[in-house]
């Protein structure tokens, strides 16, 4: 059984989510091991107490002494992205792949935990998805591993750069929606993903399993709920804007053309408009919860509450 002060490596450890996990390790009592591409930039993870290994992905040195010692490993890394197929399978396939063969040079394995996305469920959209259901087909082919795959929803709360925006534009009264307004989705906040993470480390019954934890409400959002929600949360009548399919689809058109000459990764591209057009990313936590025990804390409205209090 895993428990502190276990020593468990992070990838992905400077991000969105792996600061938040490095810290809620930290706070349970577990040593951190974090793969950092500049230990300059990760003074935060130093001073909670993390070590640092300097290195990337494609470095096998600094995953083998990632790896070193650990009783579990938890790849957080990934891109999200990306102007071609190939600018995603670079870190989710090929960087998960080779954190997989430093895991199996270890004696014994420590346990691996990916950190996939409910995007992987449907691989037909974007070159996102397809990448991260690949990682996620390249560790189900490991049959001596002790491994576990979470697909989270979308993910918010404090460092968040994707759902924040949007939430930032409800304050003010308005939501865009980029679909159809009935369009229903499963949310999770930071923190709760946090705790699901370290349950199912601790869980020595949760092995080769594929879970998607959310925040428990049953049948996700749709537009019209999430925008009554936010309503209520800063007092004011939040109105909902279908952005016009021509008008997105150009910006992602021209993104694209745009990527492939200046060489920067964009966002919003016409694969990435598949994923937000799609009417189903519905989760429930059935399976997580009998495997682990673990059940979420924060709701929408709690979540939003958090965030206007924090001067969002």
């Amino acid at each position: 059984m895993i428990s502190p002060p276990d020593l468990i490596g992070v990838t992905g450890a400077t991000g969105f989510i792996g600061s938040s996990l490095c810290q809620g390790l930290l706070q349970q009592g577990f040593r951190v091991k974090a793969l950092v591409r500049s230990p300059d930039k990760a003074s935060t993870l130093r001073a909670l107490g993390a070590e640092l290994v300097a290195g990337s992905l494609a470095d096998p040195n600094a995953l083998e002494q990632l790896s070193t010692d650990c009783a579990a490993l938890i790849h957080g890394a990934g891109a999200v992205r990306g102007s071609c197929q190939e600018d995603f399978d670079r870190v989710n396939v090929e960087g998960t792949a080779a954190v997989i063969e430093a895991v199996k040079s270890r004696e014994p394995p420590p346990r691996l935990l990916l950190l996939s996305s409910l995007a992987a469920r449907e691989p037909q959209l974007s070159w996102y998805a397809r990448s991260k259901r690949r990682g996620e087909e390249l560790l189900q082919r490991e049959a001596g591993l002790d491994w576990v795959i979470l697909r989270p929803p979308a993910v918010y709360g404090p460092g968040d750069k994707e759902m924040l925006p949007v939430f930032e534009t409800m304050s003010r009264g308005l939501a865009p929606v980029a679909g159809s307004s009935e369009s229903r989705i499963s949310l999770i906040h930071v923190s709760d993903l946090v705790e699901a993470i370290i349950a199912c480390l601790k869980s020595e019954g949760v092995t080769r399993q594929t879970l998607s934890p959310s925040d428990g409400k049953q049948d996700g959002y749709d537009w019209h709920e999430m925008a009554a929600i936010a309503g209520a949360t800063w007092s004011r009548k939040v109105r909902l804007w279908r952005i016009p399919r021509w008008l997105l689809d150009s910006v992602a058109a021209v993104n694209l053309r745009l990527a492939r000459v200046s060489g920067r990764a964009p966002m919003l591209t016409p694969a990435k408009l598949r994923e937000l057009r799609h009417p189903d990313w519905v989760v429930d936590n059935t399976e997580i919860t009998a495997a682990t025990g673990w059940k979420p804390e924060i709701n929408l409205q709690r979540g939003l509450r958090e965030l206007r209090n924090s001067a969002l």
